[in-house]
């Protein structure tokens, strides 16, 4: 496999921001009146911020617009992505080293595309990226592989040379389902790291293990 193109996810795989996910759901129910459920948090862990909107609505009763509820839990979120939201170590490193090797990069998030851009801006690397693909604007989540068969299209490279990075179990497996080679970068709060070891084609504890990667660039 040669790298030519990569589709990069953003929280938990760029970004070191997952931890403000544990808890949005939950403070934002509780916000407007409503006690969450236990396990909130990964009942919404595999939606996109539509679902999880549309989930409000069927499982809490919430009467406000799904526009509305989506509106709400970025108002909550946005400060984090514009002051705090840190790049995990290596994230700029590796993104330069593709770059470098002809590699065409892109992304492919579940996280609202003004939130991405403010964060990334921040912190120095959205240049580095031709286009952003967001769930919300693809009309599908994670759970499917619309969004990265929409990124593939983009970039114009060929499946088997677009690897996607990404953290999270679900979507991996979507992923992978749909024949994209993975590279699995590991967040702690994706519990399930020897089921995705197991899929992924690269595993990647740390960004900076660019040794890791190296081999499919001069492939």
């Amino acid at each position: 496999m040669r790298i030519r193109g990569a589709i990069f996810d953003v929280d938990g795989t760029l970004l070191d921001s997952m931890s403000v996910w544990d808890s949005i759901g939950a403070d934002y129910l509780r916000s407007i009146g409503r006690e969450p459920m236990e396990n909130l948090n990964e009942t919404f862990q595999t939606m996109s911020l539509r679902q999880a909107a549309r989930y409000c609505q069927s499982e809490y009763g919430v009467t406000l617009h799904v526009s509305e509820i989506m509106v709400g839990i970025n108002a909550m979120l946005e400060q984090y992505y514009r002051s705090e939201a840190p790049l995990k170590p290596g994230a700029a490193e590796l993104l330069e080293l593709l770059l470098r090797n002809g590699v065409k990069l892109c992304i492919a998030t579940a996280t609202d595309r003004y939130l991405v851009e403010a964060a990334l801006e921040r912190c120095g690397v959205l240049s580095h990226f031709s286009e952003i693909f967001t769930c919300n604007e693809v009309g599908h989540g994670k759970d499917e592989s619309h969004i990265f068969e929409t990124a593939l299209r983009f970039l114009g490279t060929q499946k088997s040379e677009t690897i996607v990075f990404e953290d999270a179990l679900h979507a991996i497996r979507t992923a992978k389902k749909a024949s994209f080679p993975v590279a699995a970068v590991r967040d702690s709060h994706e519990k399930a790291q020897n089921q995705i070891r197991a899929l992924a084609d690269v595993y990647l504890e740390e960004l900076t293990q660019l040794d890791e990667l190296k081999k499919y660039l001069l492939a």
